[in-house]
């Protein structure tokens, strides 16, 4: 009984890991791929490591740095990879700087005493130096997306005179709606981990520790006083739709709107980019009054 037991467990151990990595393989995209997607292409990316004694921050950036930067950060997991179509388009190349980073544990950024970041503070505080980057008189509009939202949100308090938007895409921002899912546990294995992509080992950190990190910033919110905007799609499967509800009740700042798109699920920068970039592009436009857009169609 007992070896049938133990082969099970092998048998499991075995199989979890080879569906972990075939069944997200479609949310990944490979340095062979980038490779293959920018052979041809007329602009490509410049890609760097911003380092210090602490930190590593690997950072793609398009653009002239006299441009207004626009900085892309990322979910879990995630790259800087995950906003090409963003980077790749020209009008958006001709209006902006525009930076995608690598977040701590993703791609080549890391913390050189830590194996996994998994602090909103930390996240927020190592793209502080990225900011240093923009060379134009303007601020910098950040975008941030479903658990790069907090941490969009953070840096923004931290580097407020230096923050003209925060733009916030499908947000994990409400510490009672974190989700968990029945592969949840099997990715906090350490055996399992063992053949896991490290970007992925480095979600699942972050997965453990997010709604106790959330909690911590609550208080972090009352600062967020620059012009914000929120969307958050109806059939969003990993951000509850209700995180929405939590930034209407969390944000002060006068100069907030929220988009609620019905239809839309959680990569709302790649199914709604059109609505994504026509936002940017006009990003100086504002009113000081909270607005709260309903997008009936979903498109």
């Amino acid at each position: 009984m007992k070896f049938i037991k133990s082969l099970s467990l092998y048998i499991l151990l075995l199989f979890v890991p080879v569906f972990f990595t075939s069944c997200f393989s479609k949310y990944r995209t490979t340095a062979r791929e980038v490779r293959r997607h920018y052979a041809n292409k007329e602009v490509k990316p410049t890609v760097k490591c911003i380092e210090n004694d602490t930190i590593c921050v690997q950072v793609a950036t398009v653009g002239a740095d006299t441009l207004p930067m626009l900085l892309l950060i990322h979910g879990a997991p995630g790259a800087w990879w995950g906003y090409m179509n963003l980077l790749d388009d020209p009008d958006l190349q001709k209006r902006f700087h525009i930076v995608s980073v690598d977040r701590l544990g993703y791609g080549k950024s890391r913390w050189k005493k830590q194996r996994h970041v998994t602090s909103i503070e930390m996240h927020a505080r190592s793209l502080l130096p990225v900011l240093k980057l923009n060379k134009s008189k303007e601020k910098v509009i950040v975008l941030g997306r479903s658990y790069g939202a907090p941490i969009a949100a953070h840096l923004t308090v931290l580097a407020s005179e230096e923050v003209k938007q925060l733009i916030m895409v499908a947000p994990v921002i409400d510490p009672d709606r974190e989700r968990f899912y029945w592969f949840s546990k099997w990715g906090n294995n350490r055996l399992v981990q063992l053949f896991l992509p490290r970007e992925f080992n480095a979600a699942t950190a972050e997965k453990y520790s997010h709604a106790a990190e959330l909690r911590r910033m609550v208080p972090i919110w009352q600062n967020l006083t620059v012009p914000t905007t929120v969307i958050q799609g109806g059939n969003d499967w990993i951000a509850d739709p209700a995180n929405i509800e939590f930034a209407k009740k969390h944000i002060p700042s006068t100069q907030a709107q929220y988009i609620f798109l019905p239809k839309a699920g959680h990569m709302i920068t790649h199914s709604h980019k059109d609505m994504i970039k026509e936002m940017i592009l006009k990003s100086s436009m504002y009113v000081d009054r909270n607005i709260t857009v309903d997008f009936a169609s979903g498109r």
